[in-house]
């Protein structure tokens, strides 16, 4: 689906959706601060959020307990606190991502590493990226410098929707679509036909289709999309990060070199070697890693679920 694809409906103007929409406007009239304005007021949302018993934050906790048994429980939490202050600052992020003008949101860009889009040139390409709490200001970044495509998940919220479909897209350099992430079909002819196609592939959706593999040392279900679509399309796999700098920096826009010798014919091998590489980039920036999902929620016959309250 392009731009263009996603039209107003007149029955986005039924009053049940009324909260809807006046959650957007002061959503979309607070990204009129500056920079610097909507990091305060995204870590007071973040702190804030933080202070609440939310199921959310017991997952966060969990993930962090699981991935980093090297820390102490004090610096643990610590992490799990500034990790809540990055998903509050990824909220104006997204509204940066999805309304600033280029002009504007460009001066916050660093990019790196473009050189290794160039050489992939000529056939498909997963831009594989990571659930960073940047994750928007990621997608629309490459979108400026690169015609790319992008998988998303379809929103039950009609408007919120819609909305999410015109945002994404609002920064594109041409004519750059978005796939349902069950559109298999129209990604591998997206990817067969030389597009740029930007894939997520490290949150847990079953085992149906993927594998258990080794993540931060702990057995996780894993998709093998990334190895089967660059099996089936021939496409590249080119890795890329976006971080927040410190302060009032910016963000940095990496883009790694090409996958070698990749797939190799294993799933779960071909799978081990995507979780390697996600988890280095997390611990680039752990504390802007999306904690809040239930990375380990599948878990292997006979293994009890992490998650549970005690």
């Amino acid at each position: 689906m392009n731009a263009k694809g996603a039209k107003f409906q007149l029955g986005f103007l039924n009053p049940s959706l009324l909260k809807t929409w006046i959650y957007f406007a002061f959503w979309r009239m607070a990204v009129f601060l500056p920079f610097s304005g909507l990091l305060v007021l995204g870590k007071f949302i973040g702190l804030f959020l933080y202070r609440l018993p939310t199921h959310r934050k017991h997952i966060a906790r969990t993930n962090i307990q699981l991935c980093f048994p090297e820390l102490d429980r004090a610096r643990q939490e610590n992490l799990l606190r500034e990790n809540f202050i990055n998903m509050g600052i990824a909220i104006m992020e997204l509204g940066m991502a999805w309304w600033w003008p280029k002009k504007r949101f460009s001066k916050l860009l660093q990019f790196e590493g473009l050189e290794h889009l160039q050489q992939a040139e000529g056939k498909g390409i997963i831009l594989l990226s990571i659930h960073y709490t940047t994750i928007e200001v990621g997608a629309a970044a490459i979108s400026m410098v690169w015609d790319r495509d992008g998988m998303y998940r379809a929103h039950n919220n009609p408007i919120y929707d819609f909305i999410q479909i015109k945002g994404r897209l609002h920064k594109s350099t041409g004519n750059s679509r978005l796939y349902e992430r069950r559109d298999v079909r129209g990604t591998m002819k997206a990817l067969k036909a030389g597009r740029t196609v930007w894939y997520a592939p490290d949150q847990d959706y079953g085992i149906k289709q993927g594998v258990f593999a080794p993540f931060f040392g702990i057995q996780a279900a894993t998709v093998y999309a990334t190895a089967r679509l660059a099996e089936k399309t021939g496409a590249t796999v080119v890795p890329f990060t976006h971080v927040r700098l410190p302060g009032k920096q910016g963000y940095k826009i990496t883009v790694h070199p090409a996958l070698e010798d990749f797939p190799a014919g294993d799933d779960v091998a071909d799978a081990a070697r995507v979780n390697s590489l996600v988890e280095s980039f997390v611990r680039l920036q752990p504390e802007q890693y999306l904690w809040a999902h239930r990375r380990f929620k599948t878990r292997p016959p006979g293994e009890s679920d992490f998650y549970i309250k005690n």
